[in-house]
């Protein structure tokens, strides 16, 4: 069985066109005339408007400020890769080598697009009726809440009460590298625990970067 055939079990949809679901797993490493990219546009799109249309009656004496964050906290990368774990979305991307060796399954930009294309290519064959539901489902197996004050908890936060339980002591951030011109600056941050790096990300700021290496190193320490 294809595994892209196990993935519709999960999510419950099972595609008449099985090109769009192909098309929506395939990432451009893969060296294909057709890659996810362009239902990854699409899907950005039609996420926007299912995860603000449930937040709008969820929420329905909150204004549009409350609504703002919380919708910020769900719809990023950090939220569609949480979805994309919870549906075992890494195991059905097709990958290249290279990127398969380069531990590409578990890479959060990667995962978030590859989810995002899922989205967007349910849209295109079922509608929006079908893409919310999957959608919302989906929102609810995954967080047990979805307010302002459970999502608006860091990662940086959340990794220090993670080891602090768990090893009995807190990570570090050290800054590896800056590089790129003075007015596009990137950032590489590596933590480490007690002395041992556990992750690395780059981000477009410091903080942006420190908060990427918590998420990775938070998805590590609670598959371990």
């Amino acid at each position: 069985m294809e595994a892209y055939q196990e993935l519709e079990k999960r999510i419950g949809y099972i595609f008449k066109d099985k090109r769009l679901i192909i098309e929506a797993l395939t990432h451009k490493s893969f060296k294909k005339p057709y890659n996810n990219e362009r239902l990854e546009f699409l899907g950005d799109a039609v996420l926007d408007l299912i995860v603000g249309e449930f937040l709008f009656h969820k929420f329905a004496d909150s204004d549009e400020g409350i609504l703002s964050k919380i919708r910020a906290s769900l719809v990023n990368e950090g939220g569609f890769t949480l979805l994309a774990r919870e549906i075992g979305l890494g195991g059905a991307i097709y990958l290249s080598a290279a990127e398969e060796n380069n531990d590409g399954r578990q890479k959060p930009s990667l995962l978030s697009n590859a989810f995002e294309a899922l989205v967007g290519a349910i849209y295109l064959e079922a509608g929006l009726e079908t893409a919310r539901d999957f959608v919302v489902k989906l929102l609810g197996e995954s967080y047990q809440k979805i307010d302002l004050q459970s999502l608006s908890k860091d990662y940086k936060t959340a990794l220090q009460e993670l080891t602090q339980a768990s090893h009995g002591v807190t990570p570090t951030y050290d800054l590896l590298r800056s590089f790129g011109p003075d007015h596009k600056k990137e950032f590489e941050i590596a933590i480490l625990l007690g002395g041992e790096t556990i992750a690395t990300a780059q981000g477009k700021s410091k903080k942006e970067a420190q908060q990427k290496a918590a998420f990775i190193a938070l998805e590590k320490l609670k598959i371990n």
